[in-house]
């Protein structure tokens, strides 16, 4: 579904990606890792289209997708949930989920209806702008925008950073539920134990450059390699 090949990037004269290569197949879970500044967020802006790549490749379901603006690739299937949510905070619930609805085939999989039994506190608060919801109600609705766009790869930057307990076992239980479903996923989070359950591979990413890619059984199997590259 997505292959991402030396990829380079940065922020006038400062480079910050340098050779980030990673994969992810039809209905696979790949979580990106790594600690805090070593590229995970610009690795999203690069293969969103909101940053330019200045080397490398992104290819997406077998399509060139590298330098392309933001708008064509998420029409292409590519579903951001941001880090920080980024949600509209003077949209109601149910225009948030509307304003960014992209249906790429019929019958629409995701539509309102289908988010809200995904979500159903944000169906008891449809009428409630965004800045009236909670943390973990603004990340569901982050979550339920991005697959109102309908797409074949949704990626989350910091999926459950700085929410409740509850509110985090939710967003993993929907995940989980998403990959059962088939829909691919690229998750950046710091929890190792809810990532390990999850997703299928990892790969880990140390200032700029892929350092390590396997799956959950072999990082498991390797505290060497979460002290080295993940741990503070």
């Amino acid at each position: 579904m997505l292959r991402i090949a030396g990829l380079q990037a940065g922020y006038g004269a400062q480079a910050v990606l340098f050779d980030v290569t990673l994969d992810v197949g039809r209905g696979e879970v790949v979580s990106l890792l790594g600690r805090n500044g070593m590229g995970k967020t610009t690795t999203v802006r690069a293969l969103m289209g909101l940053l330019p790549a200045r080397g490398g490749t992104i290819v997406l379901d077998g399509a060139p997708i590298t330098g392309l603006p933001p708008h064509r690739i998420a029409r292409l299937g590519l579903g951001l949930v941001p880090e920080g949510r980024q949600i509209f905070p003077t949209l109601t619930v149910e225009e948030n989920l509307i304003a960014t609805a992209f249906v790429r085939q019929e019958p629409a999989t995701w539509t309102l209806d289908a988010v809200y039994a995904l979500f159903p506190a944000l169906a008891a608060r449809r009428r409630h702008s965004g800045a009236q919801l909670s943390g973990g109600e603004q990340q569901m609705l982050a979550i339920g925008r991005a697959l109102m766009t309908h797409p074949r790869l949704l990626v989350l930057d910091e999926a459950t950073e700085g929410l409740a307990p509850m509110i985090r076992t939710a967003i993993w239980s929907v995940l989980a539920r998403l990959k059962a479903e088939g829909l691919s996923i690229l998750v950046i989070d710091k929890n190792l134990d809810a990532l390990l359950r999850l997703a299928d591979r990892h790969v880990i990413i140390e200032k700029g450059r892929t350092v390590w890619r396997g799956d959950s059984a072999t990082l498991a199997a390797a505290p060497e390699v979460s002290d080295r590259y993940l741990h503070l």
